[in-house]
């Protein structure tokens, strides 16, 4: 199969091109950069520069690889910018969908979010609401993912992947990450989230698991479908395990929860075939390399 990446170059995205090609499809690779192409290249993939956010570019990017299949793996999180990323959600899938049509893509594959539900006791599967209203900043984030999901949607074969929490290489949650420096002190380390070890819940996932999920997402129907670990956890329950694997100290235990910090449950994606290897954050926190 024929397929672009857009977001090549990211932490999912680097992971993904190998698995691609290794699986035997033709891979085209985007990247806002020269230098990302060049990665691109040298990982044995083809490559196209190109910006979500100019519609002729990437059209004419889109239509020049002549796709079976598209992934949208783009977010524009270096700078832990949530407007920027959202825009990218709107305005850039918008442009993606619209080239995908123009090159007559019928199938599209998506990054999204497993933690926009609407607020809950239980983790929460792919029937629950997403939290429209919410107030902001969460509104602002929970509104990019319902135009992001709706537009992709607009392809027959829209397969909707909403991650959990990403941890492993070129995360926040990395050995010499921001949450890493955020531990240790450092209060201009800038990510999108919290450390507080209180009574919230939230589900990961290893970007390797990911990635994987991604290529195999090219066989499955259209919908959405939860891609996070076994185990969902109370911050007070992991938050210590991630100061340990990264050599911080740990926050003391903290009482609150947010309502909509319910986790999420990944029996859709198991039923499908996808197993993580890492089925907790337990393992894969520790097994990052410092």
């Amino acid at each position: 199969m024929r397929v672009l990446v857009a977001g090549a170059t990211g932490a999912v995205g680097r992971l993904l091109v190998p698995l691609l090609l290794d699986a035997g499809h033709q891979v085209t690779g985007v990247s806002r950069t020269l230098a990302g192409t060049e990665r691109v290249r040298r990982q044995g993939a083809s490559a196209v520069q190109a910006d979500a956010l100019d519609p002729a570019g990437l059209r004419q990017a889109v239509t020049a690889a002549a796709p079976d299949a598209v992934i949208h793996q783009l977010t524009d999180l270096t700078d832990a910018d949530g407007a920027a990323t959202d825009r990218l959600r709107r305005e850039g899938t918008r442009n993606l969908v619209d080239a995908a049509h123009d090159a007559d893509v019928h199938r599209i594959v998506v990054q999204s979010l497993a933690w926009v539900y609407a607020p809950g006791d239980k983790p929460a599967d792919e029937s629950v609401p997403l939290d429209l209203g919410a107030a902001e900043p969460r509104g602002a984030m929970v509104e990019g993912v319902r135009v992001l999901e709706e537009t992709a949607a607009e392809i027959d074969t829209a397969v909707l992947l909403r991650y959990g929490v990403l941890y492993g290489p070129g995360t926040w949650y990395a050995p010499g990450g921001a949450v890493s420096a955020a531990l240790g002190g450092d209060r201009e380390a800038r990510f999108l989230g919290d450390i507080e070890a209180d009574l919230s819940v939230s589900s990961f996932v290893h970007v390797a698991d990911a990635a994987r999920a991604a290529v195999a997402a090219l066989a499955w129907p259209s919908g959405p479908v939860n891609i996070v670990d076994d185990e969902p956890a109370r911050g007070r329950a992991w938050l210590p395990v991630l100061a340990a694997a990264l050599g911080r100290p740990a926050p003391g235990p903290a009482s609150g929860q947010r309502s909509w910090a319910r986790g999420a449950s990944n029996e859709l994606a198991r039923s499908r075939g996808w197993e993580p290897e890492y089925a907790s954050w337990r393992t894969g926190f520790a097994a990052q390399e410092t």
